[in-house]
Parts: C-alpha cells; sequence; structure tokens
C-alpha cells in the first residue's frame, strides 16, 4: 500500500452529525504506531475528541498493533494528543461546551509529508428525522446519477 492511499474515514460522522466547523490536525504517535497507520489497519469507528488542560485529545482510536513490533508495540485505543494551535484549541474549546456539540474525527490521512493527519469537526447530533432528510437527498442524488449515466 502506498503511503498517499491511506485515507481512513469516519463514515458514520456526516450521518450522525451536522458538522460545523473543521480543523487538521496533527497526532503525536510512537514508531510501530505510525509504521502500522501506513498500512492502513486504523479506525475512527466510537472515536471522539476532547479538550483537557489546554490540549486536545482523541480517545478510542484504534491503530492496530504492528506485525514486527516486538515488546514495543503500542496499545491499540490508548488516547493519542492532538497537536493544534492555541487559536484553535480555543474555539474548538469553546463550541465544544456548548451543549449539544461534539468534537468528531472525520478523517485520517497522511500527508504529503509523510506526516499523519486528522480532521476533526465540531457538529450537533442530527435527530431521527434529519437522519431520514439524509438518507433521501443520498438516494436522490443516486437516482440523478443513474439518469444522466444511461
Amino acid at each position: 500500500m502506498n503511503i498517499k492511499d491511506v485515507n481512513i474515514k469516519n463514515k458514520r460522522a456526516t450521518f450522525d452529525y451536522a458538522i460545523g466547523d473543521t480543523f487538521t490536525a496533527g497526532l503525536v504517535l510512537t514508531g510501530t504506531e505510525i509504521k502500522a497507520l501506513r498500512q492502513g489497519k486504523a479506525s475512527l469507528v466510537d472515536t471522539f475528541c476532547y479538550v483537557n488542560n489546554g490540549e486536545v485529545w482523541v480517545k478510542n482510536m484504534y491503530i492496530a498493533e504492528y506485525f514486527y513490533g516486538t515488546y514495543n508495540n503500542h496499545n491499540t485505543r490508548r488516547d493519542r494528543k492532538l497537536l493544534l494551535n492555541k487559536k484553535e484549541i480555543a474555539k474548538i474549546e469553546k463550541s465544544g461546551k456548548e451543549t449539544g456539540f461534539t468534537i468528531i474525527p472525520m478523517r485520517l490521512f497522511i500527508n504529503d509529508r509523510g506526516l499523519a493527519k486528522l480532521v476533526i469537526g465540531v457538529g450537533r447530533g442530527k435527530k431521527e428525522y434529519d437522519k431520514r432528510q439524509s438518507i433521501k437527498e443520498r438516494e436522490d442524488r443516486r437516482s440523478m446519477a443513474r439518469m444522466f449515466e444511461k
């Protein structure tokens, strides 16, 4: 797998949440974590972010153990620190404290320089009728695409 092919998405993020602001953050990783991530062995299912002492952390993000890692291997679901500047952290903390808003990881990728990046969004949870509307819009787009293909 090529390094640039690593693009892990949280598909439920846009379905369950109405996303407002998005931020791209770096990740503090150990050696075996970045090696496993470059192989594409990660998941953003049931993952969320929180702010603690002026730092943003991602919780419950799964990065599989590196096959060749010995006793140095990492814990698969440990909390990982996100790298953002102070203005971005303050903005995230302010909007994250409002009721109904959560900080959701949306996409994990490796940039051109080989660094792991995480796109996080601040969003409000959707109600059931909003989800039905999202499904209807998606089906309408698919049917329109099928009509134009013919």
